[in-house]
């Protein structure tokens, strides 16, 4: 199947199960808040922070076995850049008070100004991020 369709599928997907979760529990499913929550949070949000970060694991391991090509990195950095790309990561979503999932997904949808620009954060960053890695760093 083309990749665009699949994309297309995955997205639908994706949306349609941050529209159910927002509408069953209430909360955006942006996973640098469950994370977050499950870490620090209050007793009574672990089972269901816990359920949702363990789905996130097992439809990636699922997905390894179904199509183990997706996941093949083939581009090869040194450690400390994986480290300190996490780092930054975790700094800048503490930063933004809340990830791309959580703005970029679940904010977008519900017309959030705040997620919007921080949305438009995230990908001019990312796309600045880019060209520095493959024009000026090589």
């Amino acid at each position: 199947m083309h990749s665009f369709i699949l994309a297309l599928i995955g997205g639908g997907l994706v949306g349609l199960a941050s529209s159910l979760f927002l509408y069953s529990h209430g909360k955006v499913a942006g996973i640098s808040g469950i994370l977050g929550g499950f870490l620090v949070g209050g007793s009574e949000d672990k089972p269901w922070r816990l359920s949702f970060l363990i789905g996130l694991i097992m439809a990636g391991t699922i997905y390894v076995f179904i199509d183990s090509s997706a996941f093949i990195n083939t581009q090869i950095q040194a450690p400390w850049i994986t480290i300190l790309a996490g780092l930054l990561v975790g700094f800048g979503t503490q930063l933004g008070n809340g990830c791309t999932s959580g703005h970029g997904i679940c904010g977008l949808a519900r017309g959030s100004k705040r997620s919007f620009t921080a949305t438009m954060t995230f990908m001019l960053t990312g796309m600045i991020a880019a060209f520095i890695i493959q024009h000026l760093i090589k």
